[in-house]
C-alpha cells in the first residue's frame, strides 16, 4: 500500500508523528516482515504501511481498539459517533466536564470487567481525544485518571477509521510483552523499536514502574536488540538520549544519531526541546 492515507486514530505520548523523516531517511531500503513491538498510536506503521507487518502493545485497551477497527469499524464509528453527539447536542455550562469524567467512570467499569468489546474500543478513543494531552495514565488500581481537556472535539473521522480497518485487515495484532512480540522475527526482518522513555533524571525511575517498564526492562530490551541482531534482523530504536540508553546500546557497532525533538507533553515550555536518539543496527 502506497502513500499515506492512513493517520493515527488516537494522540500518544511519546508518539513519533515529528521523528517520521528521520525516521524514513534511516529505513533499511528492503525487508521482509515489519515488526512493532511497542505500536502506541501508531505513527510509524500507518506512514510505512508495510505489507507484512506485526504489531503488539502491552495495553490491552489500545489493542483492543485496534482490533475493533479491524474488525468492525462501523459498528466501532457509530458508537464513537453516538457519544460525541449527546456532546455536541448538550453544549452548555459545565456540561462538557460532567459528560466526560461520567464516561470515564464507565470505561473504568469496563476496564474492571475486562469486557474488551466495540463499547470500551469507542470510550477508550473518545477519553483519549478529551483527555489532557492524550495521556494514557492509570492510577495504583489500574483505573485511568487523566483530567478533561475541555474540548468538544470530534473523537473520530470516518474515512480515516475506514482506511485505518482495510490495511489492519493484512496485520497481525497482539496485546502482550515485547519479547513475545518478536519470538518469530528472523533473518531480514525489520523491527523498529519504540519502547517507553528512560526517564531524563535516574532518580524518577520510580514513576515508571506503574507502566511496568523499569530499569529491568530497559536491561531486557537491551539484550533482545542484541539478540535480534543476531538474527539478522535489521534494528531501529528510539528513546531518550540519555546515559541509560548510551550505556546499554554504545561499544557495539550500533550507529547511534542524536536527533533533537520539540516535547508536547511537557507543561514547561523551557524543557520542551530535547534530544532523542536513533539507534541502528545495519
Amino acid at each position: 500500500m502506497g502513500g499515506s492515507s492512513v493517520v493515527p486514530f488516537v494522540k500518544w505520548a511519546g508518539g513519533k508523528r515529528q521523528l517520521l523523516p528521520q525516521i524514513k531517511e534511516r529505513m533499511p531500503e528492503k525487508y521482509n516482515n515489519y515488526y512493532e513491538p511497542f505500536v502506541g498510536g501508531g505513527a510509524v506503521v500507518f506512514e510505512l504501511l508495510p505489507a507484512n507487518a506485526f504489531i503488539n502493545d502491552i495495553n490491552k485497551a489500545l489493542i483492543n481498539a485496534y482490533r475493533q477497527i479491524c474488525r468492525v469499524p462501523e459498528a466501532f464509528f457509530d458508537a464513537v459517533k453516538e457519544l460525541d453527539d449527546e456532546m455536541a447536542a448538550k453544549r452548555a455550562g459545565d456540561f462538557g466536564k460532567k459528560y466526560y469524567y461520567s464516561l470515564r467512570e464507565q470505561y473504568n467499569d469496563k476496564l474492571m470487567r475486562a469486557e474488551y468489546d466495540v463499547e470500551l474500543a469507542a470510550l477508550f478513543v473518545f477519553i483519549n481525544k478529551h483527555c489532557f494531552n492524550g495521556l494514557y495514565r492509570v492510577n495504583g488500581k489500574g483505573l485511568f485518571n487523566v483530567p478533561y481537556n475541555n474540548s468538544y472535539r470530534v473523537s473520530a473521522d470516518k474515512e480515516n477509521i475506514m482506511a485505518v480497518s482495510r490495511y489492519l485487515q493484512n496485520v497481525t495484532i497482539t496485546d502482550g510483552d515485547f519479547e513475545d512480540a518478536c519470538k518469530n522475527a528472523s533473518n531480514g526482518d525489520f523491527i523498529f523499536l519504540d519502547s517507553p522513555y528512560a526517564p531524563l533524571n535516574p532518580s524518577s525511575f520510580e514513576s515508571y514502574t506503574k507502566e511496568g517498564f523499569d530499569i529491568e526492562s530497559h536491561e531486557r530490551l537491551a539484550r533482545l536488540y542484541d539478540e535480534l541482531t543476531k538474527r539478522g534482523c535489521y534494528c531501529m530504536l528510539t528513546n531518550h538520549n540519555t546515559d541509560l540508553i548510551n550505556e546499554r546500546y554504545g561499544g557495539k557497532g550500533y550507529g547511534i544519531d542524536v536527533v533533537s525533538v520539540k516535547r508536547m507533553i511537557n507543561s514547561d515550555a523551557s524543557h520542551r526541546v530535547g534530544e532523542e536518539v536513533i539507534i541502528c543496527n545495519y
